[in-house]
């Protein structure tokens, strides 16, 4: 394996689309670097094939410093941070209680920011900076209500990544709002209307799609924009 390959970052890789993701860009011939936080069998069993794979908590700031400091040296084409979290997203808002809303906007909303100001630096000129969002975080889009507490959180996410672009408007590389459909994950559920495998697919067309642009953007897993 070279390193004239792109190379991906996948943050939170250790099963659903993250792991689907790990799996897509490798059969493009990608160099990938997939990031788990605890046990995840079908991640490791990929490191047989050439991932390296690396252990990270986004909500700990040693952790990422940690894993900073391993990947010295490295380039990015892509950092797409995946990991996310759902707790008690079927209550109404008032039902949650405050410390499940704080760990949801602090995963969810804060955290990979928090990471991609870690890793910017890391980031090849034309690469591509993305985030797992959901058309759920559409503030526009929000006319019926519902996962209330995940919803919040992924329009805070949207609004945190414009305002980075902002703060790096003289940036190399571009950064990606991504919704990947409603799929059949631990998270999506089993009436979800599509495999993983066709999310992630459209997913990385779709970032090699816009490689060498330094736009913002909010899109879906067919390139679809949607609205903020």
């Amino acid at each position: 394996m070279t390193h004239s390959k792109k190379h991906a970052l996948i943050v939170g890789a250790s099963r659903g689309l993250g792991l689907g993701l790990a799996e897509t860009f490798l059969r493009r011939s990608w160099r990938v670097t997939a990031t788990r936080r605890g046990a995840a069998p079908g991640l490791e069993s990929l490191e047989a094939q050439g991932v390296r794979v690396e252990a990270v908590d986004i909500d700990d700031d040693a952790s990422v410093t940690a894993l900073h400091e391993r990947l010295a040296g490295e380039r990015f084409d892509l950092i797409f941070v995946v990991a996310g979290i759902v707790m008690e997203s079927d209550q109404p808002l008032h039902a949650v209680s405050r410390a499940v809303h704080a760990q949801i906007f602090l995963t969810n909303a804060v955290s990979p920011i928090l990471f991609a100001e870690a890793f910017r630096d890391r980031l090849a000129p034309g690469s591509t900076l993305a985030f797992m969002s959901s058309v759920l975080g559409s503030v526009g889009l929000n006319t019926e209500g519902g996962w209330e507490n995940y919803r919040a959180s992924k329009a805070a996410l949207n609004t945190n990544a414009r305002s980075f672009a902002a703060r790096h408007a003289a940036r190399d590389f571009g950064v990606l709002l991504l919704h990947p459909g409603w799929v059949a994950t631990d998270m999506g559920g089993e009436g979800a209307d599509l495999d993983v495998e066709t999310s992630a697919t459209g997913l990385a067309d779709v970032i090699e799609a816009r490689a060498g642009r330094t736009d913002l953007a909010f899109l879906d897993y067919r390139g679809e924009t949607l609205p903020w």
